[in-house]
């Protein structure tokens, strides 16, 4: 009997580990795709020329950086290129 309740216990520790990855698993893919998204946009409509600075480009280390930061990671990528530093 006893046997049973730990196997029961340790289904459910199982399955609420999985589910809480699973659900920071789907934020951080949900955010790389939106930075990939904002990195598209901000070269497609030439947003840096507005500010005379030449545009992000497809750099292997930009879309990295906006794969693994998401948003503030291109918010990042930005500003560097603001202040005249590129990546």
């Amino acid at each position: 009997m006893s046997d049973i309740l730990v196997a029961i216990i340790l289904v459910v520790v199982i399955v609420g580990i999985v589910w809480f990855l699973l659900k920071k698993i789907s934020a951080l893919i949900i955010n790389a795709v939106l930075g990939i998204i904002c990195l598209f946009l901000l070269n497609f409509l030439h947003v840096m020329q507005w500010m005379g600075k030449p545009d992000l480009g497809w750099g292997l280390a930009t879309v990295l950086v906006s794969l693994i930061g998401g948003l503030p990671g291109v918010l990042i990528l930005v500003l560097l290129n603001i202040l005249g530093i590129t990546i």
